[in-house]
């Protein structure tokens, strides 16, 4: 009987604590770790963020930028910090999708690792072009001019997905024979683009659609099944003689394993609110975005599934894993 009381009281004094700290967090500043360089898609809405959860917990959240290796450094730091809450991580499904299948060795287990906080936005992939380099305005063009140039060619990623989207293209459209050219971020990847040394570079929405506005680059297709709702002028890589072609994006929060599961719902809630405000979802309509909100029992089911699914993705570009 003792024993029995004895426990309860563990229960309740961890359920307290849980809770108290809950309420007091966050007591210092958070850090927002993202795995890709500052001036990116993934740099800009995580600094949005960070500005959001600062007005509503009056405490800083500084994003710090861990770039490389697809996003698996940021991810690596993050899994064997400490889980009180204090640092996070905003990340694509690269690092807790594709990446899987892709590196023998991730250094971090994206679902043991991680504490799941929620999804923030979806998107999709743009495949984009320097129409002075390569003088193509749609996707069997481009595809024709590839065959015509075999190993002569190269495209670019910074994204786990990205190459995937592109090793896909590649085989569907009848094994093309192009070389791979890795980048830590799509600016890296955008230069070396418009001065003709990488012939296509499937960037996410929100980094390609402010560089399709200004005019730098042209825009042959959208990676997702459907058109973008704000760019309904760009094509679908399917519509583009690929069918049942389908990669889209989407992008979330996560704490280290075993993080108070009251500060991650807390957080999600905050999150939530901040994407689906009229000024929220503005500021990811600029960018080629949509809101994704959900909490921790979504996101933990959505990483369940798409490991499998990026997996299929993987294995149907035929790509090794390094």
């Amino acid at each position: 009987m003792r024993a029995i009381f004895g426990l309860f009281v563990v229960m309740l004094f961890g359920a307290c604590t849980g809770l108290a700290s809950a309420q007091s967090w966050p007591a210092k500043p958070v850090t927002i770790v993202v795995g890709y360089p500052a001036g990116g898609g993934s740099d800009v809405v995580a600094r949005f963020l960070a500005e959001g959860l600062r007005e509503r917990t009056g405490q800083p959240f500084l994003v710090e930028n861990r770039p490389g290796i697809f996003g698996n450094l940021g991810a690596q730091y993050v899994s064997r910090a400490k889980p009180d809450g204090y640092t996070l991580l905003y990340t694509p499904n690269s690092t807790h999708g594709a990446n899987v299948h892709l590196f023998k060795q991730l250094g971090f287990d994206p679902v043991k690792d991680f504490t799941p906080v929620t999804t923030v936005l979806s998107a999709g992939f743009v495949l984009l072009i320097n129409p002075a380099a390569v003088p193509v305005s749609s996707v069997p063009a481009l595809t024709q001019y590839i065959k015509a140039r075999p190993g002569a060619l190269a495209y670019g990623t910074n994204a786990a997905t990205g190459r995937i989207a592109s090793e896909l293209y590649l085989t569907l459209a009848g094994g093309l024979n192009m070389t791979f050219v890795p980048y830590k971020g799509a600016g890296d990847a955008l230069m070396d683009l418009l001065r003709g040394q990488i012939h296509f570079f499937f960037a996410d929405a929100m980094f390609a659609m402010p560089q399709v506005r200004s005019g730098k680059v042209k825009a042959l297709a959208v990676t997702n099944e459907k058109r973008f709702l704000f760019a309904q002028d760009i094509p679908t890589m399917a519509e583009g003689g690929l069918p049942g072609y389908d990669v889209p994006t989407w992008f979330a929060l996560f704490m280290p394993a075993k993080a108070p599961r009251e500060i991650a719902q807390r957080l999600s809630e905050m999150t939530n609110a901040i994407i689906t405000t009229e000024k929220g979802r503005e500021f990811l309509k600029k960018l080629g975005a949509d809101p994704y909100p959900g909490n921790p029992d979504s996101l933990a089911k959505l990483v369940e599934s798409e490991i499998p699914k990026w997996g299929r993705l993987v294995k149907g570009a035929r790509i090794e894993p390094q």
